[in-house]
């Protein structure tokens, strides 16, 4: 290095620092977003979020439970007239991928619709039979205990 660079900026080193009068003064905050890295994987980790979260396989019924099945939606078709309260299990199939997840609820059923396999409850939400893996309430317990 020679000398002339050494003192270069001699002159102006010890001037005072220029404020604008015209433009407010930008918060050091501002002043590093500036220079914050470029984001050009926008997303990458949300993406690497979901490829982690964890799905069930959906169960399947065997014959025979889904036969079983059969006959409590038949009981529950018979005296859906009284608001019976159950409990059922349910699979709900995932948005983004392949599986979903397993669900217990409890709801008195307000109607069954058996043209379009849907357990309708008093809050009108719907059920579709064909997710629903088990169902239990007293009008089951009721019939199964009267020996029909």
């Amino acid at each position: 290095m020679s000398e002339t660079d050494e003192h270069r900026y001699d002159d102006i080193i010890d001037l005072p620092r220029f404020v604008s009068q015209t433009h407010a003064h930008m918060s050091n905050y501002d002043r590093a977003a500036q220079f914050a890295p470029f984001a050009a994987l926008t997303g990458f980790g949300d993406s690497i979020q979901e490829t982690g979260r964890l799905t069930d396989e959906r169960p399947e019924l065997s014959d025979e439970e889904r036969d079983e099945m059969d006959l409590r939606f038949r009981i529950l078709e018979l005296h859906f007239k009284e608001d019976p309260f159950v409990q059922i299990r349910y699979f709900i199939p995932d948005e983004k991928k392949e599986g979903g997840r397993v669900v217990e609820k409890s709801f008195e059923i307000h109607q069954i619709d058996t043209v379009n396999e849907v357990v309708i409850a008093t809050d009108r939400k719907r059920y579709y039979m064909n997710s629903i893996l088990d169902i239990n309430g007293s009008i089951i317990k009721k019939y199964r205990n009267s020996g029909r």
